[in-house]
């Protein structure tokens, strides 16, 4: 017969040392473990397919024994013997001990005989032995184990109940109500328990029992009637069903810490997407909105008239007042949103986001770019229009007028030259009238000049694109086929006038003779007539016309003159703003570069001081729209320099732009920086070490490194990036950083810095910036979930198997994560697949960018 006679060295055997021979024999306490005992090995046996009856019986043949621990052990034991002799028995037996020794377990004054023999005591005290062993011992609670630490577990789950209070293995259960209690605080649908008595333990322990044997799978273990019954009951059956209750809960918690980690994984995950999707979607909209706009701006048709050409400045004003601003602030923001994706990305241990074709960060600058250049051109052309049509309005104003003036002088000169008044006149009526056409001829000769003006101002607007060219050349023509006209119909009068001379002097020789006698009526006659005569061909009329254009030429002048005060006062209205916001926008994009480079403060301080700047930034808003009401009187009043200011509308337009940007961009910086010091746990002392290096090296104050910069900044913090890019052997002197750079001759393995450069600047945007460089600065301390950790949470969940279903997916996770999930893991393809089976393996490594999702 074998004993195994000392005690056993593990600490949870400790608590037992009060068990004795004579405790057992009381028959209150027999009776719970004979019951509690025997459905502890019926919950296991029933995986195999068997039970026992009698725990007396059914074990001294040894065969169900090595079976139930086999089943709890999950290992194989030594082939049993099949004869049904006591020697074959006994062996059985021994073969059972032995195995439970192997785990580390000495049984105390339990032989194999005594077993076989059936005897009671002997093989209770043996199934508490393996209960201890194989359900109690491995209970790990803060720190504490085996009995004390399921009792520690039952204390932490009930803590929250009223009327409970779990002191111990026995009475404290007495009521049912810590059964309860540990039953709703894992599957509170199970029970009300604000309905459960004090005073009613009955219903509460049959309560506890039916529910845990019915949802639970934990057999019925205990008696209801026995324990209420009992002084104290048997603390071996009250821990053997609690450990029932802790293994059924702490399978169930294993799997939702298992679903957890996956949660937050897959909360990341889609929260990186949702950002890429905006990310996406914000780039499409704004380089299509660039799409249509470029197209807007280069269009140079010109319009026909001021107008309409005002109306496309007043256009232009609204999209660079109203349509861009909001554009801008677009820009910005994604620009903003890409680097805190990368960020997060980063941190969480993901590859960094590749925008899809054309829609990188670069390939939005360059758009951007072509649509301010558009935009620059347009404006000029506006303005070069306006001045042209300008221009063009005041020649054709020209043109009008001295057209009206020749077309009004010319008005009756045919009629007047064609009539043939010489007919019927005498000789002295044909000398006047002679002296009447020498002075006609003299004055269309002195308008031969306008004429010319008129045809020169004609051609002018023909050359500068007049629309109303037809109309002009059509009048322009007339007049001057008129004029030829005058000049054909002047000429034959002349001659038809010098012909009647003769004609008429003629016939004055045959009068001489009576023409002598009546000389003085002759002479009184003469005298009239050229009396007359001077009085036809005076210029009163012509005159009078002039005296009255002079006060209105005087008028005009004295309204240009007020027209170009006004303009004036305009000028030095928007040059008094301009000179005054101009360099506080330079002031403000200095301070803010301070801020952001300068270590005053915590990142905290550094946050709070740019917040305060951007505040007063947007409050010095209503100063720019008045500078831009300003600027549009300007505009409207065609006034096209200003020689009291350097700034133009368009310098502070772009100026404000850059400084909401900037601003922006740093307080994103500063965030971005902060939500790496707090995932990387970098101290306020190594972000100053980091940002002094940075600094140094940022020679230009950019705010960015360039390759060669950034090397040599590496160099400074002790990176052998020649060697081994991991190493960070500490801050380097003067003396050492310079040998460094010699001995290197800032030819540092280039394979492997191009490989750093592709982690710091994904883009190939060829600088590093600031958060790029703390990011990579600090790579190593992360504490993120990786790729293997959440291919074991999904194993859990799969229930160790190699691939997991879509009902699992769904029992264990949120309805929106675990079709997540099923939308993008891949069918499972292994030996062991079965309809329906998912691959959480490959999407796994899928989730940290180490296969395609």
């Amino acid at each position: 017969m074998d004993h195994y006679d000392s005690q056993q060295t593990n600490d949870y055997m400790q608590p037992e040392e009060d068990w004795d021979r004579d405790l057992l024999l009381d028959p209150a306490w027999e009776k719970q473990q004979r019951k509690t005992f025997t459905a502890w090995c019926n919950s296991h046996l029933r995986k195999a397919g068997t039970q026992i009856e009698n725990i007396e019986e059914d074990f001294r043949d040894g065969l169900k024994l090595m079976l139930l621990l086999e089943v709890i052990s999950g290992e194989r034991l030594a082939k049993p013997e099949r004869g049904k002799m006591r020697v074959h028995k006994i062996s059985n037996v021994n073969k059972a001990l032995d195995f439970i020794a192997s785990k580390g377990v000495k049984l105390v004054s339990i032989g194999a005989e005594e077993i076989v023999d059936g005897n009671v005591k002997m093989t209770l005290g043996m199934i508490w032995t393996i209960i201890l062993r194989f359900a109690i011992q491995d209970i790990s609670v803060e720190e504490t184990s085996a009995k004390e630490g399921l009792l520690l577990w039952c204390q932490r789950k009930t803590a929250p109940y009223k009327n409970v209070n779990i002191q111990n293995f026995h009475i404290s259960w007495k009521d049912g109500l810590g059964f309860c209690a540990l039953i709703h605080r894992h599957r509170p649908e199970l029970i009300d328990y604000g309905k459960l008595r004090k005073d009613d333990p009955l219903t509460n322990l049959n309560t506890a029992f039916d529910v845990a044997e019915k949802y639970l799978d934990i057999p019925k273990m205990l008696d209801a009637e026995d324990i209420v019954g009992t002084a104290r009951p048997d603390e071996k059956a009250i821990m053997t069903y609690v450990s029932s209750f802790y293994h059924a809960f702490s399978g169930a918690q294993k799997a939702e810490t298992a679903a957890n980690r996956i949660c937050k994984v897959l909360a990341v995950n889609q929260e990186n997407e949702r950002l890429m999707e905006d990310y996406e979607k914000l780039a499409s909209d704004l380089l299509e909105w660039i799409r249509r706009t470029i197209p807007w701006l280069e269009n140079r048709l010109p319009e026909n008239t001021m107008h309409a050409m005002q109306q496309k400045l007043e256009d232009f004003r609204d999209y660079r007042r109203l349509h861009k601003p909001p554009k801008v602030q677009e820009k910005c923001q994604l620009e903003i949103n890409f680097n805190t994706l990368q960020t997060k990305l980063r941190l969480s241990n993901r590859p960094a986001f590749t925008p899809s074709e054309g829609r990188m960060v670069s390939d939005i600058n360059n758009a951007w770019g072509c649509l301010e250049q558009a935009e620059k051109g347009y404006e000029e052309w506006l303005l070069n229009e306006i001045r042209r049509l300008e221009r063009l309005d005041h020649l054709a104003e020209k043109f009008r007028q001295k057209a009206s003036i020749h077309e009004a002088w010319t008005d009756g000169k045919e009629a007047m030259l064609r009539h043939k008044d010489y007919e019927t006149a005498t000789l002295s009526e044909i000398k006047a009238l002679l002296k009447k056409h020498e002075a006609f001829e003299s004055d269309l000769a002195a308008h031969q000049d306008r004429v010319e003006q008129i045809a020169a101002i004609a051609q002018e607007l023909n050359e500068l694109d007049y629309y109303d060219s037809p109309s002009v050349n059509a009048r322009c023509q007339r007049i001057c086929d008129q004029w030829d006209n005058l000049g054909a119909l002047t000429q034959k009068r002349r001659e038809a006038l010098e012909r009647t001379e003769k004609l008429l002097e003629t016939i004055d020789q045959l009068y001489l003779e009576y023409a002598k006698r009546a000389a003085p009526f002759n002479n009184w006659m003469e005298g009239a007539m050229e009396d007359l005569q001077d009085t036809f061909i005076v210029h009163t009329i012509e005159e009078i016309q002039v005296r009255q254009l002079v006060p209105r030429r005087d008028q005009a002048l004295m309204e240009e003159h007020a027209r170009q005060q006004h303009n004036e006062r305009l000028r030095k209205q928007f040059a008094a703003q301009a000179n005054v916001i101009g360099p506080w926008i330079q002031t403000k994009m200095e301070e803010i570069g301070r801020i952001s480079i300068e270590m005053h403060g915590t990142l905290e301080d550094q946050l709070s001081h740019l917040r305060q700047y951007e505040k007063s930034i947007v409050n010095y808003k209503p100063k720019i729209d008045q500078l831009e009401g300003d600027h549009q009187l300007i505009q409207e009043a065609l006034i096209f320099d200003n020689k009291h200011t350097n700034y133009t509308m368009e310098h502070i337009r772009v100026g404000w732009e850059q400084l909401l940007t900037t601003i922006a961009r740093t307080i994103n910086e500063v965030e971005n920086q902060i939500l790496t010091r707090d995932a990387k746990g970098i101290s306020q002392e190594q972000m100053n070490e980091f940002r002094a290096s940075f600094n140094h090296f940022d020679r230009d104050h950019s705010g960015t490194l360039g390759p060669e910069e950034f090397k040599a900044c590496l160099i400074s913090l002790g990176y052998d990036i020649g060697n081994d890019p991991q190493k960070k052997t500490g801050m380097m002197d003067t003396d050492d950083f310079r040998a460094c750079l010699i001995s290197m001759g800032y030819n540092m393995g280039e394979a492997e810095f191009a490989r750093i450069m592709s982690i710091v600047d994904p883009n190939r945007l060829g600088v590093v910036t600031f958060q790029a460089f703390i990011d990579f600065m600090s790579r190593e301390t992360a504490d993120t979930d990786t790729a293997d950790q959440v291919m074991a949470s999904f194993k859990i969940l799969a229930g160790d198997k190699n691939y997991i279903t879509v009902d699992e997916l769904r029992r264990e996770l949120p309805p929106d994560q675990a079709e997540y999930c099923i939308a993008r893991m891949a069918p499972y393809t292994g030996p062991d697949a079965v309809p329906g089976a998912l691959d959480y393996m490959s999407f796994s490594t899928a989730l940290y960018g180490e296969s395609d999702l």
